[in-house]
């Protein structure tokens, strides 16, 4: 049985007791990334009441040693390409002039950016391959979650955008837009200025704007 110590106020969700046995089953044997061990990365770093942004992204890096299980972070000894991550940091060095360097995302989740995949696994070289696992059924019950406040939510990709229906109040800042992939970035997501757009939201509401340096 999954251990849920280290989920904090997350452990509280029915999702541990109602479908998380039946994903373990499902996964028993398996080679997954990201490692075990950080599968639930993201809850674990950013708690529901620290919680300020979103970012709800797809599925993690299929490549071995790419993903952490921060949402679009990839570890600093990684060595390879960035794809996803080297388009997010083109676009916020276009809309902020910030030149980062740091491939890890810790420090953005340490600030209350919630770094989720609408799938938290995947078998190295498949994509997608998890998306129908349950995992989605997590990713529902953290947004309805954090429904309890103004949020801001970065939808990036149409998977992501679906979970949109999960939010309920009008105070929300959501933008939604195209995943920043190579494959997909050019259709929306450069030129979408969403860490700007976000900071200038958070400041106008006295929650402090995030460092994304």
């Amino acid at each position: 049985m999954f251990d849920t110590a280290r989920l904090g106020a997350w452990a509280e969700l029915p999702f541990w007791a109602d479908e998380m046995p039946r994903i373990e089953e499902a996964l028993a044997g398996q080679d997954v990334q990201p490692p075990p061990g950080r599968t639930f990365a993201a809850l674990e770093l950013c708690q529901p009441g620290a919680t300020r942004v979103v970012i709800l992204g797809q599925d993690p890096y299929h490549t071995p040693g790419k993903a952490d299980g921060l949402a679009f972070s990839i570890p600093r000894d990684f060595g390879g390409r960035l794809d996803s991550l080297g388009n997010i940091l083109k676009e916020l060095e276009a809309d902020l002039g910030i030149r980062r360097n740091r491939t890890d995302l810790g420090d953005w989740a340490r600030q209350g950016v919630l770094l989720l995949n609408t799938a938290l696994t995947v078998p190295p070289g498949r994509p997608k391959a998890h998306a129908r696992l349950g995992w989605d059924r997590l990713v529902a019950q953290v947004l309805q979650r954090l429904d309890d406040a103004p949020r801001a939510f970065l939808l990036w990709g149409g998977p992501a955008q679906g979970f949109a229906r999960h939010l309920g109040r009008d105070d929300h800042l959501v933008i939604a837009t195209a995943h920043p992939s190579p494959l997909s970035a050019h259709r929306g997501f450069f030129g979408a200025r969403p860490f700007s757009r976000v900071n200038d939201w958070l400041e106008a509401r006295g929650m402090g704007t995030v460092d994304w340096g």
